[in-house]
Order: C-alpha cells, then sequence, then structure tokens
C-alpha cells in the first residue's frame, strides 16, 4: 500500500478539527466580525480533556460509553473512505455499506446516552434525531449504488471513486450531478448545519442534534466534538471525491487537490449557513425525501 494513503488518512485525523475552523471563520467574515481563531477547535477540544467530568446519578455506563464508541464508530468509517484518486486505508467490496452501518452505530450510541440521561430535552431530541436519520440513511446507501453502478469494476469506495475522472464527467454528467447533490444534503444533516440545525444555537425546543449532549461535559464532550469533526471532513472526502476528479498517476497532487477540495467544501457550508436561515422543522424532513429523490433518479438515469 502506498505511503500517500497512511499520511493522508493520518491529515484526516489531524485536520478535521481545522475544518470547523474554516467554516466558523467564513460565517464571522459574512457577520463583518473577525471570529474566533482559525485553530479555536483544537483549544476547546484540548480544554474539555483536561476538565473534569460529572455524571446524573440517573444515568448508567450508556452515558459513559457513548461518546467513545461514536469516536471509534466514525474514526473507523474514515479509514475507508478514499481521498480522490487515493485508496483508502481499509478497502473492500462494498465496504460503502459498512460505513452507512458504522455511521448507524455512532448514531445510535449518541441517541441512547441522550435517552439515559433522563432529560426531557434531550429525548425530544433523540426522537428528532432517529426520524432524520432513517430519512438520510437510504439517500447515503442510493448514492453508493448508483455510484458504483456509473463508474463499474470494484464495488469499494476506493474503486469507485478512483474510477470517476473528468472524462467520465463528460459523459455522465447528470448522474454525478445528482449524486454530489445527495451527499450535500445528507452532509448538512448529518452535521447540524443550517438549514436543518444550528450547532451554535441554545433554543432547546428547535434543537436536533445538539441537544443531546447538553448533559455531556470535559473529556465526553471533546470525544463528541471531535466525532463531529471527523464526520464532517467524511462527507466532504465523498462530494469532493465526485466533483473534484483530479485523477493523475502521481497520489500526492490527487491526494493534496483532495484535501484542498475538503476545505473548499468547508467554505460553501459558511457561506451556506451565512445566506440562508433553519427551514421549519416540518419542512426539513421533506429536504431529506429529496436526498434520496436525487439518489433514485441517478440510478434510474443510468438504467436508460
Amino acid at each position: 500500500m502506498h505511503a500517500a494513503t497512511f499520511l493522508f488518512a493520518l491529515l484526516s485525523l489531524l485536520l478535521a478539527p481545522m475544518l470547523i475552523g474554516v467554516v466558523n471563520r467564513v460565517k464571522a467574515m459574512f457577520a463583518g466580525r473577525s471570529g474566533r481563531p482559525l485553530l479555536q477547535p483544537y483549544y476547546d477540544i484540548g480544554k474539555l480533556l483536561r476538565k473534569g467530568t460529572v455524571y446524573s446519578d440517573a444515568s448508567t455506563w450508556l452515558v459513559r460509553t457513548g461518546p467513545i464508541v461514536s469516536l471509534a464508530a466514525v474514526a473507523t468509517a474514515l479509514l475507508m473512505v478514499p481521498h480522490g484518486g487515493v485508496p483508502a486505508v481499509v478497502s473492500f467490496a462494498w465496504d460503502g455499506i459498512l460505513v452507512a452501518y458504522l455511521l448507524g452505530l455512532a448514531r445510535f450510541f449518541t441517541v441512547q446516552g441522550a435517552l439515559d440521561t433522563g432529560s426531557a430535552f434531550e429525548g425530544m431530541g433523540a426522537s428528532r434525531e432517529v426520524q432524520f436519520s432513517a430519512l438520510a440513511e437510504p439517500a447515503v446507501v442510493l448514492s453508493i449504488m448508483a455510484l458504483a453502478r456509473a463508474v463499474g469494476g470494484d464495488p469499494s469506495l476506493s474503486g469507485i471513486f478512483g474510477g470517476v475522472s473528468a472524462e467520465g464527467w463528460a459523459s455522465m454528467t447528470p448522474i454525478f450531478a445528482l449524486v454530489a447533490g445527495s451527499f450535500g444534503i445528507v452532509m448538512l444533516a448529518e452535521n447540524s448545519r443550517v438549514p436543518f440545525d444550528d450547532p451554535n444555537t441554545h433554543l432547546e425546543l428547535t434543537m436536533i442534534h445538539e441537544v443531546m449532549v447538553l448533559d455531556h461535559g470535559g473529556p465526553d464532550l471533546a470525544f463528541i466534538q471531535y466525532g463531529a469533526a471527523l464526520k464532517t471532513w467524511l462527507f466532504a472526502l465523498l462530494i469532493v471525491g465526485i466533483a473534484v476528479p483530479v485523477r493523475t498517476s502521481n497520489p500526492w497532487i490527487d491526494g493534496a487537490a483532495t484535501v484542498g477540495g475538503v476545505f473548499v467544501v468547508g467554505i460553501l457550508v459558511g457561506v451556506v449557513e451565512s445566506t440562508m436561515a433553519r427551514l421549519r422543522l416540518t419542512r426539513l424532513p421533506l429536504l431529506l425525501i429529496s436526498a434520496s429523490v436525487l439518489s433514485v433518479l441517478a440510478l434510474v438515469l443510468h438504467g436508460r
């Protein structure tokens, strides 16, 4: 296995919090503020790791293990996602299905930890999370299937994204565009971004993801924040793997172009959050259903 595979996998683990910092700086620029430092997410995680943790008497081991298992599941899933033309550390046939299951496992333990606290607000957020995840997960699986059918060849994520090229865009532009759009919608939903949620809000009645971690603190909250950064990086990789098909014979160039594209996605997320408001809660399921519709349409177009 090429050394670039391990280097870019390590960069993913190291640079993921910086992607959140890029989003925050873009939002600050739109608001006319200087904003927090670009490395502020690292400072926050480091500060939380040095703090103690307080647990409710009503909670059990689920609250303690939830952040750890969720972080481990997301980190494992990230190791299966390639950096464009650079293969992933772990690759096998239809590993994209396992990625979807690992993200579901992380969500399951987060929801269980929220319910275990006994908080009415966290239980409400967990209920919304389960509802939206039931709509988001099919879109991820269908998008991977549509892309695999369009590219052909090796059905692993490394083979699928390695087969995406500029020449492929010329002949399958609608399919690639629909799949990229589906991944983009799911990325905003999975990472509590506008228009689905706002990671900086304090209105529990309108929160979805963030309300589930209100009772977490110290290292547990650090694991949650780092896991959220890894998940954001993961979905950005999926989008860039389609939208930036730099496929040369040099894996260092391919990987560097993908990393640069990931930060461009972070800038675009900041622009989206700065130029539009959150949608009404009743409209969010329709937006997630549209992500699945885009994936199904990509499958249908390839079938023709």
